[in-house]
């Protein structure tokens, strides 16, 4: 099969990402899928002349606004994903509302990322309720090996000497609906308390006044950062390195930093908004805040107790099993069992050894073990 997907692909947004992953899977299945950039047709005619051109079988549209209205009275069957901004935000745009009632209708099935999103979709158009199907995203990450941690934070003007460093990294598209400057003056009064917190914000420039806005706020805020774009690989990188991810959008469909950071075992800090809070649990598989003072308290949770390498630790931690087991000694840290008792609800049990008197041919096999709720690891202490 032939197939037309539109988009609005601007270079690292998560459209782009999401339209990128998409074709990929579908060149996988056997289908040829053409990339069109939404953002870049002339004329709501310009589609239908492709259509007519390409012989395409069929068309897929991200976003139904940008994406769908050129699709409109299309002579091929199309579908919808819904993007985000249109069902959060153009829906009070009484002209835009318009063209997607008009587009869902046309439509042969709709997408949405959440249950909550196709639940305000079916609220506006409940005619559309029985298209609609939910279907969350699928995140793969690849981060560069060679990737030099040290020149990223150079480049970003981060003392990389200072002990106890703490980057957190703001990833988005410079636009209103991101709201990139939500953080910035508590993150900076942080800083200055604390030299070792820095925030690093990081995203294509969306809106040029914005960016213009970003900039100037910035040179007036000790400890946060304006950085350069880098491919995604590089971006993955950087984001295994960071303290934690940070999301402050007014709205989402779906944040792909987010899935990113989460595939990456990466804590994330959002903010507490429905296309967040559908894929974050609060406590459990990330911390939501819902004010800039929220955040500052919950981020500073994760510092104090490091949260961040506990986090990764005891996701995937290798349980390391041993002939004499009477050797091992139970412990419990305060520190951990304060974090299993206020951060997550797993309990958390840590074993040690010294490290001294550790056999290593007394180790008789590697293996994960998390079940029922409960995490086992081993530390061992000099």
């Amino acid at each position: 099969m032939r197939l037309l997907l539109l988009a609005c692909l601007r270079a690292q947004t998560g459209n782009a990402t999401t339209a990128a992953r998409i074709q990929s899977h579908l060149h996988d299945a056997g289908h040829i899928c053409v990339l069109k950039d939404a953002s870049r047709c002339e004329s709501l005619t310009e589609i239908a002349n492709l259509t007519s051109a390409d012989q395409f079988d069929a068309a897929l549209a991200i976003h139904l606004y940008k994406g769908g209205r050129h699709l409109q009275g299309s002579r091929i069957p199309f579908g919808i994903i819904f993007g985000g901004t249109d069902i959060n935000e153009d829906i009070r745009s009484e002209e835009k509302r318009r063209v997607m009632g008009a587009v869902l209708r046309e439509a042969r099935f709709a997408v949405a990322f959440t249950t909550e999103m196709k639940e305000l979709a079916a609220a506006e158009w409940p005619d559309a309720r029985k298209k609609i199907y939910v279907q969350y995203q699928g995140i793969r990450t690849t981060p560069t090996e060679t990737f030099d941690w040290y020149r990223f934070l150079q480049n970003a003007d981060i003392p990389a000497d200072t002990d106890d460093l703490r980057v957190f990294l703001l990833i988005c598209g410079l636009r209103r609906v991101k709201d990139p400057l939500y953080l910035v003056d508590v993150f900076s009064d942080w800083h200055r308390k604390e030299p070792s917190v820095h925030l690093g914000i990081i995203g294509p420039a969306v809106d040029p006044l914005l960016t213009t806005e970003i900039k100037e706020k910035i040179k007036r805020a000790p400890g946060v950062h304006l950085l350069q774009e880098m491919p995604q690989d590089d971006l993955h990188a950087a984001m295994r390195r960071c303290f934690a991810v940070v999301n402050s959008s007014i709205s989402e469909g779906m944040s792909a930093a987010i899935l990113e950071a989460m595939d990456l075992n990466i804590p994330v800090l959002a903010r507490n908004i429905p296309g967040n809070a559908a894929i974050i649990k609060h406590k459990d598989t990330g911390l939501l805040f819902s004010d800039p003072q929220d955040s500052n308290s919950t981020a500073k949770l994760l510092k104090n107790f490091l949260l961040a390498q506990t986090w990764i630790e005891c996701q995937s931690f290798s349980l390391m099993v041993f002939k004499d087991k009477a050797t091992i000694s139970f412990c419990c840290f305060l520190s951990l069992q304060t974090i299993s008792n206020t951060i997550f609800k797993p309990l958390f049990t840590v074993y040690h050894k010294s490290r001294a008197t550790l056999d290593q041919e007394n180790v008789i096999k590697l293996e994960h073990l998390q079940f029922q709720g409960i995490s086992h690891c081993f530390y061992f202490q000099d």
